[in-house]
């Protein structure tokens, strides 16, 4: 088999899910070849394929460029002929099936949202055309790939066809990646920590505002992560310590230095983030949105009120180092279990396997 993969922009945790099938599907004897293409702008450049294999093709997110990336990318699709395309999020989706409805299909296609647009936070109007636009596309598809059983059933519930669904959740490998962080932490204090872009999405700018209207003496906030998108900087206050973008090579070595993760996400289709801790054996702190109640099943961490903050100031007042660690033992055990990439990539190539 010869798979295309398709993203837009490949940062953060997308980017760590692609990363994971093309190491899987490079050491595939069903997988003949590996192809991918990006957008150039936000998107990560150490993806682990040959040269030749790699396209950054230019973008940015605007009409004018949207135009452009559909034609580089099909020309891309035409000269390397593949027999499936596997696309990455909502644009990447029109990018590859919008051409679909012009020319005759002659390779099969897979599409993951990453979390389908219409369960962002929008009005109803907006979440009515994102409907209506990605129910369109789905005749252009041939497998749906939901991250979550959340992705599942909301997309279900809007008449997604059944027969297109499948329910395959995200997953990241188990080894530790060492590195060797230049950080201090006050081992009296409870040191949590938020990884993630800095956007409205992730929710970060509600727990800046938690610790500026709420006493937390006995909790230290670190955050690694920096805005993506542009004119979205944010204002970070003085009593939580930034620690930039951090390669995901390292990153393991930095949720090992905490005693917890906190995803304050106002929608989340996943949360591989999530993952990692539990993989790191820490346990998490997460909203009541999207998928993020989910991961908390197995005794692994607490969910929290977006809508009522005293929800996440009671269990701030609550938590002691020793059941932290208990609960990340615990999350870590759930995680061996459902999230490992070998049961996510091998259930992927099955998939590829029997469309083929």
């Amino acid at each position: 088999m010869k798979i295309v993969h398709v993203g837009e922009y490949a940062k953060g945790g997308i980017a760590t899910y692609i990363k994971e099938l093309i190491e899987f599907q490079e050491k595939s004897k069903n997988i003949r070849e590996v192809h991918l293409l990006v957008s150039e702008t936000n998107s990560d450049k150490d993806f682990k394929l040959p040269k030749d294999k790699i396209v950054f093709y230019k973008y940015k997110r605007n009409i004018k460029s949207l135009f452009k990336a559909i034609r580089q990318i099909n020309a891309e699709i035409n000269r390397i002929s593949p027999d499936i395309i596997h696309v990455h999020s909502t644009f990447a989706g029109v990018f590859v099936r919008l051409p679909l409805f012009f020319k005759k299909k002659t390779y099969k296609v897979i599409y993951c949202s990453h979390g389908w647009s219409f369960l962002m936070e929008l009005n109803n109007f907006k979440k009515k055309i994102f409907v209506l636009i990605e129910r369109i596309l789905a005749t252009k598809t041939d497998k749906i790939i939901n991250i979550s059983p959340n992705e599942q059933n909301q997309a279900l519930k809007l008449g997604f066809p059944s027969q297109k669904s499948e329910l395959i959740a995200n997953g990241i490998t188990p080894k530790i990646r060492k590195g060797l962080p230049q950080l201090k932490l006050n081992s009296d204090k409870i040191n949590l920590l938020f990884v993630g872009r800095f956007d409205r999405q992730k929710g970060l700018d509600i727990l800046f505002s938690y610790f500026e209207n709420y006493a937390c003496e006995n909790i230290c906030l670190y955050t690694i992560g920096e805005s993506v998108l542009e004119n979205n900087e944010i204002s970070i206050p003085k009593n939580i310590s930034n620690l930039g973008w951090v390669d995901n090579e390292h990153l393991d070595s930095y949720y090992e230095m905490f005693d917890g993760v906190i995803i304050p996400s106002r929608w989340e289709g996943f949360g591989l983030v999530a993952i990692e801790a539990m993989k790191n054996k820490k346990p998490i702190i997460v909203s009541d949105r999207g998928a993020l109640p989910y991961l908390i099943k197995n005794n692994n961490g607490y969910v929290f009120s977006l809508d009522d903050l005293n929800t996440l100031h009671k269990i701030f007042n609550q938590i002691n180092k020793k059941d932290l660690k208990d609960k990340g033992i615990n999350g870590y055990q759930y995680f061996l279990n459902n999230f490992t990439s070998d049961i996510m990539n091998e259930k992927i190539v099955q998939l590829y396997e029997k469309l083929v």
